[in-house]
């Protein structure tokens, strides 16, 4: 199955510039860890054992515009529900996969910058953090 065209993909979400509908993401941030264990030894310092990689986590801010295209508050609600439900997608940007595999949101924060005179959702941004899911 072919991707669709994009800065990158989460799930069925494009991040997407064009002349009509811009969702784009800014300040990508990956951080890698890995996993180490102390073993305890009498007399002695303790010896390191490397168990292995951890999970890598990526932390990005989205913004959504009515103005560029987008309902916020449909954007952010669809995040919402994702998270509650613990939806497990894969996540690429400039085509490659970020990740082992896929990943799951750990973090979601809704930032609601305008609304109008009837309370509708005009601009917002909100910030993930998602971890890979191995």
């Amino acid at each position: 199955m072919a991707l669709p065209d994009g800065v990158g993909v989460l799930g069925d979400i494009v991040f997407i510039v064009t002349s009509y509908k811009v969702r784009t993401f800014e300040g990508l941030t990956r951080n890698s860890n890995d996993r180490w264990a102390n073993n305890e030894i009498i007399h002695k310092k303790p010896r390191s054992q490397f168990l292995g990689p951890g999970l890598d986590t990526f932390d990005l801010t989205v913004r959504v515009d009515a103005r560029l295209g987008l309902n916020p508050r449909a954007e952010v609600d669809k995040l919402v529900k994702y998270s509650r439900e613990g939806k497990v997608m894969k996540f690429t940007v400039g085509g490659k996969g970020m990740g082992v595999d896929r990943v799951k949101i750990i973090s979601l924060t809704q930032n609601w910058e305008r609304l109008d005179n009837r309370g509708n959702l005009i601009s917002a941004t909100y910030s993930l953090t998602l971890e890979e899911y191995v």
